[in-house]
């Protein structure tokens, strides 16, 4: 293919660009018919390959080019292979192909590197193994860029373990297929093989770096994959679009505000462009560590903006409990002219959650069908019955369930079971349990949610009985899990674990918490706590919840003024909930906490969920 570079420089053709536009091409067809260039079927077929690969939008005009020549050449026919592998229209590059073979040409390595990469957009295992054997036939299946395809398509069509034995039999890989293969195993989620072989390139290009990053984000190892960050500016690997976002997306994930505030630090530093993809992912982290304030300031300086951006605005309001201005950027996005989408309608339908505006959401999801003719998914049911159950409106949402076009989900049953708890209704609970189990036996909040219902009754049999359940089928409560930034550093606290570095520090302060929580009055809300021992033995219980410990960290490392931010990784109890309210208020401390469901912005003894967590 190095051959277009020398073609293009035809005086006509060289006036070809990716800006000239179809009456302009039709105009240079013109001038080549008229000088009789187009008598030469070499020349005929440059002009079809420079008109297909820089303008790929207008692949029936290079078609139609092509049936004028008599004899197209291999190196046209390729030509017009590789745009369609990269186009919308894939499958056609095997009508080229089939061209090749009835013309009784011979294929060559760029036939088949182009084809593979049509394979892995098509996604098909039968003409990715037809397309792999064919190359075998023809003795092409060595050359070191049609091996990364395979490597590749192999990957995209989930045969990693295939991609695997592929590149064991390569002799000597160079960096190529070396970044291929930790490309596939990273994308694949098998990031600890990725890692090995990361680990023994002797050189690696920036997009290995960016794979193994990409891949560590991916499964949810994102401390792994900002530690990996550091290491590339350790070796001076120049960063782009890709890796910034990975690492963003690493930070949202972390809830690590003082490290995303270093990456957007960096982008302004080195100039990298502000592009739609880079702009949402950096509005995307502040939004997912609770800075909802400088989401919407990223927001508002963006140049350019898609529909993903505007539905990445909405739902950060949403998520931070600003329902009412969810709904007026909604309107607003509208009144730009710009067509929401159904991930739009999922942030809508939870601010209006946020702030119980039941017939405004049952207006929204209408609109979806009606207005903008986007089919409700099980997300947007799922929304409509927290909607519901979260306003105490149980019976209208188990109509809703009942009426709903497709099988209910865990989501919309998960959304009556929270909505039961939050009103003590533990029939409707059991209900709602029933169903979750029976389409995901080992739904472990499922069966905590109904104990806490029969808790909050004091009725320990059914506690007990739960439990049993539980025991039963082999469904264990995964442990809560706290997460801080501190200085840069993420500190990560489990339930019961006492291994932090400063924990002696940590005891002193939950003393000192639980103390002065005692002086302003506070009771604590044992109800939830799963045994029937003494009220004592409870306290002691949930002083020791991984949030609770992550805030007396937090007390005494984050300095004065400065929030103090939570992840957690459960939906937080009722018990820490309200303890959190009055810790912000006795130690004039603003605290943010972000569990599996949504933002808690506490202050002054309140919390901005008023009531709907």
């Amino acid at each position: 293919m190095a051959n277009l570079g020398r073609i293009a420089k035809h005086p006509t053709i060289s006036l070809l660009d990716s800006c000239t536009t179809l009456q302009e091409i039709k105009q240079i067809h013109t001038q080549l018919l008229i000088n009789g260039h187009l008598n030469d079927p070499q020349l005929a077929g440059q002009f079809v390959a420079t008109v297909a690969l820089k303008h790929p939008n207008n692949l029936n005009h290079s078609h139609q080019l092509l049936n004028q020549i008599h004899s197209p050449t291999v190196f046209t026919l390729n030509s017009m292979i590789r745009a369609h592998s990269k186009g919308p229209t894939p499958h056609l590059a095997f009508h080229y192909y089939h061209q090749i073979l009835h013309n009784n040409a011979y294929p060559d390595n760029y036939t088949f590197t182009f084809l593979v990469r049509a394979c892995a957009h098509i996604a098909s295992p039968t003409i990715g193994l037809a397309v792999h054997a064919a190359m075998i036939k023809h003795g092409l299946d060595s050359g070191a860029h049609v091996q990364t395809g395979l490597i590749q398509l192999y990957s995209e069509l989930g045969f990693l373990d295939s991609s695997r034995r592929l590149f064991m039999q390569i002799e000597d890989p160079d960096m190529v297929l070396q970044t291929a293969m930790v490309s596939a195993a990273a994308r694949s989620g098998d990031v600890d093989f990725a890692r090995k072989l990361f680990d023994e390139m002797p050189c690696r290009d920036p997009i290995a770096w960016n794979a193994m990053i990409a891949g560590y984000t991916q499964c949810g190892r994102s401390r792994e994959a900002l530690h990996l960050f550091h290491l590339m500016q350790v070796d001076g690997v120049k960063v782009g679009e890709a890796t910034m976002v990975s690492v963003l997306s690493a930070c949202s994930h972390l809830g690590a505000l003082e490290q995303g505030r270093w990456v957007h630090g960096y982008i302004e530093r080195k100039r990298l462009e502000m592009t739609v993809t880079l702009g949402t992912a950096l509005l995307d982290m502040y939004a997912k560590c609770g800075d909802v304030g400088k989401a919407m300031e990223v927001f508002w300086m963006m140049g350019e903006k898609n529909v993903y951006t505007w539905s990445t605005a909405i739902g950060a309001l949403a998520m931070n409990g600003a329902g009412k201005e969810c709904l007026e950027l909604f309107s607003l996005m509208k009144q730009e002219g710009v067509h929401p989408n159904e991930v739009t309608f999922v942030s809508v339908l939870r601010g209006c959650t946020v702030v119980g505006l039941v017939e405004e959401g049952e207006k929204h999801f209408k609109s979806m069908t009606q207005v903008y003719n986007i089919e409700a998914k099980l997300e947007h049911f799922g929304c409509m019955v927290d909607l519901y159950g979260r306003a105490g409106r149980l019976d209208e949402a188990i109509e809703f369930i009942n009426n709903m076009p497709m099988n209910p989900h865990t989501g919309a049953w998960g959304a009556l079971l929270n909505a039961c708890k939050i009103h003590g209704n533990a029939k409707l609970g059991e209900l709602a349990l029933r169903n979750i189990t029976e389409l995901e036996a080992k739904n472990d909040a499922a069966y905590v949610l109904l104990s806490n219902i029969y808790a909050d009754h004091r009725n320990w049999d059914q506690v007990s009985n739960v439990r049993q359940v539980m025991k039963a089928r082999g469904v264990s409560k995964v442990p809560g899990c706290s997460v801080i930034e501190v200085d840069g550093e993420v500190h990560e606290f489990i339930v019961g674990d006492k291994s932090h570095p400063r924990y002696r520090e940590i005891e002193v302060k939950l003393t000192d918490m639980s103390r002065r929580l005692k002086l302003s009055g506070y009771v604590a809300n044992t109800k939830p706590v799963l045994f029937d021992i003494d009220e004592e033995e409870k306290e002691d219980a949930l002083c020791r919840h991984s949030e609770k410990v992550a805030i007396a960290f937090g007390l005494i490392s984050v300095g004065e003024g400065v929030p103090i931010r939570i992840v957690k990784n459960l939906r937080v109890c009722g018990d820490c909930h309200d303890v959190t309210k009055v810790i912000s208020r006795i130690y004039n401390r603003e605290i943010i906490v972000r569990d599996r469901n949504r933002f808690h912005h506490f202050k002054d003894g309140e919390c901005s969920c008023r009531g709907y967590w």
